[in-house]
């Protein structure tokens, strides 16, 4: 029988525990549980608690959809819980936590591409038109 998705296992009070994502979609439609667990959890075991969802295929108005418990999420850091990169990525876009730097990088990186593929594309219509 599968794990409720709000959680429930059981934990040791001194374990270290992480928030993490867990995909719960298939490979062309990932779809994402945040949570929290006991760092040495395999990611398929449950979760001690489920803080929100991350859908991050953009919907009909572009957008990525998150969903966040902010409450419980304070509660857990409040427990020194470890947060992984990813999970800091999509916080810093929410708010919660300030912008992680690679979201920063690729941000920038995509604001380049763009530019080049701009100039480009002005190259190419100046030399049809000459």
């Amino acid at each position: 029988m599968p794990f409720p998705a709000s959680g429930g296992a059981a934990f040791a009070p001194r374990s270290r525990k992480v928030i993490r994502m867990i995909l719960h979609g298939c490979t062309n439609r990932p779809f994402y549980h945040i949570v929290v667990m006991e760092k040495w959890r395999r990611i398929n075991e449950q979760c001690i608690e489920q803080l929100g969802t991350f859908d991050p295929l953009p919907n009909s108005r572009g957008e990525k959809l998150v969903a966040l418990n902010l409450e419980r999420l304070t509660f857990w850091i409040g427990q020194k819980c470890t947060i992984t990169e990813p999970c800091m990525e999509v916080f810093g876009l929410a708010g919660f936590l300030p912008i992680h730097p690679r979201t920063v990088i690729k941000a920038s990186e995509a604001r380049e591409k763009t530019k080049l593929a701009k100039e480009s594309e002005n190259a190419e219509e100046a030399s049809s038109s000459s």
